[in-house]
């Protein structure tokens, strides 16, 4: 098993590569930022952690059906920076519609029969 310190370093890192590449390149950076390196990751750790296949499974599913909700944030903090609003504002905002878009996906998506 992988020590907590060599995870947080790892994603520490990635989060800092991203900031750099995106302060040169703001598209390259979102490029790489979009990719799901973080999941990928997680998903490493966890195998060696637990390496069970329907466990992974289940992991990998949830994952895919909770960034769907996530997505519209990706939309509506470039909407408000465009309309003036205050960066630091427009993120909170798009952090709040996240997490009630992920309660709604809570709430449902298990009646549809996610397993979330």
């Amino acid at each position: 098993m992988m020590p907590l310190a060599i995870k947080a370093v790892l994603s520490g890192l990635l989060i800092a590569l991203i900031s750099e590449i995106g302060r040169k390149l703001p598209a390259v950076g979102a490029l790489v930022a979009s990719l799901p390196l973080v999941s990928v990751l997680g998903m490493v750790f966890l195998w060696n952690a637990r390496p069970d296949a329907e466990n992974m499974a289940i992991h990998a599913e949830a994952t895919f059906w909770y960034v769907l909700p996530s997505l519209p944030m990706f939309l509506v903090i470039p909407a408000l920076l465009r309309h003036g609003v205050p960066f630091w504002i427009a993120l909170v905002g798009g952090c709040v519609l996240t997490v009630l878009l992920y309660l709604a996906m809570m709430q449902v998506g298990p009646r549809f029969g996610l397993k979330l």
